[in-house]
């Protein structure tokens, strides 16, 4: 293949080779990165003593979900999901032990999400919901008692701040619960009700755990979002520690308190006052974590790429891939695009951007590309570039081993 870079690693060469004769687009996973990655996330939860979920919406393949569990023995103990539905389809492939951590829909029917949760745990699936209101709490439990079973559920807690009466806002807006007295009001509720138990609390810190503070997009923010992260971490220890006591001496102590995510393992220990933990995306390791300080996230190495073909070379220092406008969720900004990977060098557009149908590319002057040639992007989160392909080329070496479907390939869409 074309358009190599003098110097490159031997990763570039391996990926590059393996996709001699692919049909592209292309999603790429390198099998010996992603399973360092495993390794470095399972010695950081191990050094805490703390079991670890894996978030199915930052990998969205249930053949790596498997391999994670697998590999990731005794520490790795189960999913975070994102959607009953999700939870469903996965126990029907063998999995179990789900905690979904976004609100279940309310609606009636035999096939909305309670009356489904509540089938699952009639067959024997252990599920917890995440609910923050007394008309979840009710509505599961009514749907818990027309199956004859119980559901388990836990208390998803708003972990941001908010100041100057709440002109200024730390974090994700998630749940209406933020206070002790909410949480253990809503947590007696449950234990009063008929169908439904108390399993816990999900106190999730947002901004700590996804606030980049090395963000080459937007450095002024990164230094506000340094100080959020330093301030937030002995903030939710606390918060999350006096919850857990108020829960015990309300005589409804909570043997499930989920928290952190991939950029937090460092400081969500059991003295920031958490049972368990979750990551997802420290597995593919998007481009938009490579913009944290923390050493832990540093370590992580890029496992999760797209592979484009040059389709046109509109003139010299240019070329044009066909695809690539694969934007990532959140606030639209420049750190939300792809970034083109390997070889290195190459610059987006900033006129165009990543397009629907095509991507430009400024190139340097040390390399030369070739109709048909590749070349390799990152996306700036995890999940979401497999929404966007039907299997994931896993590579060895330099070839590729497997072609893995992804949740999208198996035909399954939940939001």
């Amino acid at each position: 293949m074309r358009g190599r870079l003098h110097g490159v690693s031997d990763t570039n060469e391996r990926l590059r080779h393996a996709l001699e004769d692919e049909v592209l687009p292309a999603c790429v996973l390198d099998l010996a990165a992603f399973d360092r990655n495993l390794a470095r996330i399972q010695g950081l939860a191990t050094a805490h003593r703390l079991p670890l979920r894996i978030a199915t919406k930052s990998l969205r393949a249930p053949a790596l979900l498997r391999r994670l569990l697998d590999r990731g023995k005794p520490c790795f103990v189960g999913l975070l999901c994102f959607a009953v539905r999700e939870a469903e389809q996965l126990f029907a492939l063998g999995f179990d032990d789900f905690l979904v951590a976004y609100p279940p829909s309310l609606r009636r029917g035999e096939g909305q999400d309670l009356a489904r949760a509540a089938r699952l745990s009639k067959k024997g699936c252990k599920l917890i919901l995440a609910v923050d209101s007394e008309r979840a709490i009710d509505r599961a439990a009514e749907e818990a008692r027309a199956e004859n079973t119980s559901l388990a559920l836990v208390l998803d807690i708003d972990m941001s701040r908010e100041f100057a009466q709440g002109r200024v806002h730390l974090g994700a807006r998630r749940s209406p619960l933020r206070t002790t007295d909410e949480v253990v009001r809503l947590a007696r509720h449950i234990h009063t009700c008929e169908g439904v138990s108390f399993a816990g609390v999900l106190a999730y810190e947002a901004q700590v755990a996804g606030l980049t503070d090395r963000n080459p997009f937007s450095l002024p923010n990164s230094l506000v979002n340094g100080a959020v992260r330093k301030v937030s971490i002995g903030d939710v220890s606390t918060r999350r520690n006096a919850i857990v006591r108020a829960l015990t001496d309300a005589g409804v102590p909570p043997r499930v308190v989920n928290g952190g995510g991939t950029g937090s393992l460092n400081t969500t220990t059991r003295a920031s006052g958490v049972t368990e933990v979750s990551a997802g995306s420290g597995f593919y390791k998007p481009h938009l974590f490579d913009y944290f300080h923390d050493a832990h996230m540093q370590a992580l190495e890029p496992s999760l790429f797209f592979a484009l073909e040059v389709t046109r070379i509109p003139g010299p220092g240019w070329v044009a891939v066909s695809g690539g406008g694969y934007i990532a969720s959140g606030v639209a900004g420049a750190d939300k695009q792809p970034i083109p990977w390997l070889p290195s060098g190459l610059l987006l557009e900033p006129q165009e951007g990543a397009g629907e149908v095509q991507t430009p590319l400024r190139i340097p002057s040390s390399v030369s590309f070739a109709l048909g040639d590749a070349i390799l992007f990152r996306h700036a989160k995890a999940g979401e570039l497999t929404e966007r392909f039907g299997h994931i080329c896993v590579v060895e070496g330099d070839k590729i081993l497997d072609r893995i479907p992804t949740y999208r390939g198996l035909g399954w869409t939940f939001f």
